[in-house]
């Protein structure tokens, strides 16, 4: 059994996917799936993390191809690690989520792990959201910033993530129909939010065992 936690920044994702995994008795992967993408990649833990569902832009991709026929262009500087293949990453992000949801009994936070697990039989795939001002809050809350960084940070991030999802999947980030369950924090509350996943995963679980 398999539990996927997509979320929209500021929604509370993290702390529903670390409380569904106790209740479950689930191993929780959220900064481990990181730390595993870039040592398979052969990247720096920091450099994927800023990473996270992100697709390059139209800006981005040019100057890849730019550089690729501009000598000058191509030595990075010294504090920055060179641009790897998008596809290489996605690649390493993919073998990742295959590995720890082959071992069973996981809670995955993020990295598309919906679109790569669409077939698995055995997982319940949720995705986290809440309204803008209960999102703004609470990353006002936890990053000590003001709300107009807050909401800037919101948007990036929707953008980023929805990019990912249909550059790499062919998959609209926001379409419900792609999850199992879409739970609103800013009415149930992460402790509602965790109630509901941890009922259907128990059912699901309790079926694909007879």
């Amino acid at each position: 059994m398999i539990v996927t936690v997509s979320r929209q920044i500021g929604a509370g994702g993290s702390a529903i996917a670390s409380l569904v995994a106790h209740a479950l008795g689930f191993r929780l992967v959220d900064n481990e799936l990181i730390d595993r993408v870039a040592q398979q990649a052969g990247l720096s833990r920091t450099y994927v993390a800023n990473r996270e569902e992100r697709a390059p832009g139209f800006l981005e991709r040019l100057i890849r191809v730019l550089s690729r026929s501009t000598p000058e262009m191509q030595s990075a500087p010294p504090d920055r690690l060179p641009e790897p293949e998008e596809k290489s990453l996605v690649a390493a992000t993919e073998k990742v989520v295959a590995e720890l949801a082959a071992e069973g009994r996981v809670v995955l936070v993020g990295r598309a792990a919906p679109a790569v697990l669409s077939n698995t039989r055995d997982a319940l795939h949720v995705k986290i959201v809440a309204p803008i001002p209960f999102r703004i809050a609470r990353i006002v809350e936890a990053d000590g910033v003001d709300e107009r960084e807050a909401e800037r940070r919101l948007k990036e991030s929707d953008a980023n993530r929805a990019r990912y999802h249909r550059h790499h999947y062919g998959r609209d980030w926001g379409d419900p129909a792609n999850y199992h369950m879409v739970l609103n924090t800013g009415s149930l509350g992460l402790d509602g939010a965790t109630a509901l996943i941890v009922v259907r995963a128990n059912a699901m679980w309790k079926g694909n065992r007879q």
